[in-house]
């Protein structure tokens, strides 16, 4: 889901990343995500947020705004997410 969510973003004017870069050359998922308990087919999925100085709290918002109309969306179309949806 992790790319999907990037061109969807794209899409939106909003630039991330999928996964660390200690595991952009590799499909497995973040040794943090593992650590803390996330399983392996949602950590893949997950997204990268760098912020820098040019950032302002607008765009953080923008974000918020935009971000869970897409991870629903995404949900929806999702077979890892079909018994949540009843």
């Amino acid at each position: 889901m992790g790319e999907s969510i990037l061109l969807f973003l794209d899409m939106k004017g909003i630039v991330v990343s999928s996964g660390s870069a200690c595991t952009s050359r590799s499909l497995k998922s973040s040794h943090v995500l593992s650590a803390i308990g996330v399983e392996d087919a949602i950590a893949q999925g997950s997204i990268l947020f760098s912020l820098g100085i040019d950032n302002s709290e607008a765009h953080i918002e923008y974000v918020l705004e935009t971000l869970p109309p897409i991870i629903k969306r995404l949900r929806e179309m999702s077979p890892l997410y079909e018994d949540s949806q009843a």
